[in-house]
């Protein structure tokens, strides 16, 4: 079975940068689509951004296009996404998920397309 632990996460100030990791752990996730999603108080759980097995190619939500970039290292099992121009609005606990291909497919931005999940890590903005 397999674990993704999710770090990085903190308190920035409105315009700051954070990196946030996600490793994975039990089974080796290089055959798996990887993607971010985040939750705010009272917010359904939403996209952020997703990325292809080798790395090569992204989608972002429109709210992430330009100031967030994901990437990979199969090699190390771990995701990234570093975000940069935060905002109060960007304040949730943000989540890593790994989806095999045949459902990823279907639907990159659905959460019901990713098959394994982390706990989170909470990012709060100030303003």
């Amino acid at each position: 079975q397999g674990q993704l632990v999710e770090s990085g996460g903190g308190l920035v100030q409105a315009g700051g940068s954070l990196r946030l990791s996600c490793t994975a752990s039990g089974r080796t996730f290089s055959s798996y689509a990887m993607g971010w999603f985040r939750q705010a108080p009272g917010k359904e759980r939403e996209f952020v951004a997703t990325v292809t097995l080798s790395g090569s190619s992204a989608i972002y939500a429109d709210s992430a296009k330009g100031r967030f970039t994901i990437s990979r290292d199969n090699a190390k099992n771990t995701v990234y996404l570093q975000m940069n121009s935060l905002q109060p609005e960007d304040t949730a606990v943000y989540y890593c998920a790994a989806g095999a291909l045949r459902g990823w497919t279907k639907g990159p931005r659905r959460a019901q397309s990713y098959d394994y999940w982390g706990q989170g890590t909470p990012v709060t903005v100030s303003s």
